[in-house]
């Protein structure tokens, strides 16, 4: 979702028409849908927080011990690559992070600042090939538009190993550079908020697929950041109180989510209560091991937990980590990582689990 911990300012006045158009709604700060069924995603909300939004460039020298490239196609990915893996030599390949961002399912692109500070130090620190996918966004595109894409980055990975396609994207010397670098026999899935929900759907999908159909290419874990697991029914806690300032609220997600889930669908939908009635048992569902990230002063900690619980009820192999004294999607927030001692700890725990768990798995 949005950059935790950033506090909400009087908003710049926004016009109810736009060229004959008219606002039917609006996600504060976010987003406006107008009578025509078109978008307007520019920002509204505290200034301040813009620059988190600003697009990086990518850039093939090596920038703090890493490379940044774009491979265009279907979907577009951004690929990180650690320094050392993108001139040509023989070296180890390296496990694949791909990455599916968060956003409430309409909102945000993998090529923000926000996103770009994390996933850079996390391709250096595992070391890995970390790769953004480029994620449709609702209510243009509503799930499970999401899921089929992160399934087709899955996709353009295995060709890109087996070199089964020769045209498109798996021309371009991006392709060559993860073909050489990239060991796609252990991918993690990694979302943050509405991409933890991807995490589950994906490995799903995957892990439900006749086995060898995706060799070599190999889901071996999966990383859900805050996943923006929710119910239908909620009671107005304490912490909902007591969080009200900050830069992501139920309300929000509610609006989010009105939008993305499929219509007449409700957040006991499988696509944002996977452990819920209306989902599949746990039990009958394979997936690989879990590592759950869950922010304590998280609004929707107690469904995060929740989720836990269900998937250790059902079996699975599942890790917690607990980001003591943290809200929804602290670490993109890349002005508190740098400036607040706490946050730039809790960042470097976050980091410091992923790279653990990608080395046992």
């Amino acid at each position: 979702m949005a950059p935790a911990n950033v506090e909400q300012q009087p908003q710049q006045q926004v016009p109810a028409a736009t060229g004959g158009r008219k606002v039917v709604d609006e996600v504060s700060g976010w987003m406006r849908v107008f009578d025509d069924g078109s978008v307007d995603r520019t920002w509204t909300g505290p200034p301040e927080a813009l620059p988190l939004m600003s697009p990086v460039a990518p850039y093939s020298t090596p920038r703090d011990g890493h490379t940044l490239h774009d491979l265009p196609g279907e979907p577009n990915l951004r690929v990180y690559l650690p320094e050392g893996h993108n001139a040509g030599e023989e070296r180890r390949r390296l496990p694949v992070i791909l990455q599916l961002h968060g956003g409430g399912f309409c909102i945000s692109h993998p090529s923000w600042l926000m996103y770009h500070h994390f996933y850079a130090r996390l391709a250096c620190a595992v070391p890995g090939v970390v790769v953004s996918v480029e994620l449709p966004l609702a209510p243009e595109h509503r799930l499970p538009a999401h899921v089929d894409t992160a399934i087709a980055a899955l996709r353009t990975l295995r060709s890109i190993a087996t070199s089964e396609e020769e045209e498109g994207a798996l021309d371009d010397p991006v392709a060559a550079l993860l073909r050489e670098a990239a060991d796609v026999s252990r991918v993690f899935l990694v979302g943050d908020s509405s991409g933890g929900n991807l995490v589950h759907l994906v490995a799903a999908e995957v892990m439900a697929a006749e086995e060898n159909s995706w060799a070599p290419l190999r889901v071996a874990g999966g990383v859900p950041i805050h996943p923006g697991i929710v119910r239908a029914t909620r009671s107005r806690s304490e912490l909902e109180t007591k969080a009200e300032s900050v830069f992501f609220t139920l309300d929000m997600l509610d609006k989010f989510l009105a939008y993305a889930l499929p219509e007449g669908a409700t957040k006991e939908h499988p696509f944002t209560c996977p452990m819920g009635p209306q989902a599949p048992p746990l039990e009958s569902v394979r997936l690989p091991p879990m590592l759950v990230s869950v922010a304590e002063n998280d609004l929707i900690r107690d469904t995060n937990l929740e989720y836990c619980e269900a998937l250790r009820a059902a079996g699975k192999e599942v890790e917690v980590l607990i980001n003591r004294g943290m809200s929804h999607s602290f670490y993109l927030n890349k002005y508190a990582v740098d400036m607040d001692p706490t946050t730039g700890e809790r960042a470097r725990e976050l980091i410091d689990a992923i790279k653990s768990f990608v080395s046992r798995h």
